[in-house]
């Protein structure tokens, strides 16, 4: 598996982790579904929380928060939507990210971003 994949899995692991000890129940990580894919999916206070996970061993080039554009939002909404769909689910939802960064001790910086972004209208 290529580095930056092994860094992802890592990095949603640790994020479901965090959500956890936050009150979460973590639904899925890493859900897929044809070309749909939600990182982690889960819920809290009658809310179902779609949550993008970006980790990134430096932010020499970018912060991982600022990886995800208009258009992985668009895909992401989209992935909830078949999501929501396939389990028939009747929730809010929100959209966070969590943007996690190496802190190079085998740990991460995490930053929590609720309601990153929100659905909007085609």
């Amino acid at each position: 598996m290529a580095q930056h994949n092994e860094t992802g899995k890592k990095g949603e692991q640790y994020a479901a982790e965090y959500l956890v000890k936050k009150g979460y129940v973590v639904r899925d990580v890493n859900w897929r579904s044809g070309h749909y894919e939600l990182d982690i999916v889960a819920y809290k206070d009658n809310m179902l929380v779609v949550v993008e996970v970006k980790t990134r061993s430096s932010a020499e080039f970018m912060r991982p928060e600022e990886a995800v554009t208009p258009k992985k939002c668009r895909r992401i909404i989209d992935a909830a939507d078949a999501y929501i769909h396939h389990y028939d689910l009747d929730f809010d939802v929100r959209f966070d990210v969590i943007a996690l960064l190496s802190d190079h001790s085998g740990g991460y910086e995490i930053e929590h971003i609720p309601d990153a972004f929100y659905p909007t209208l085609r």
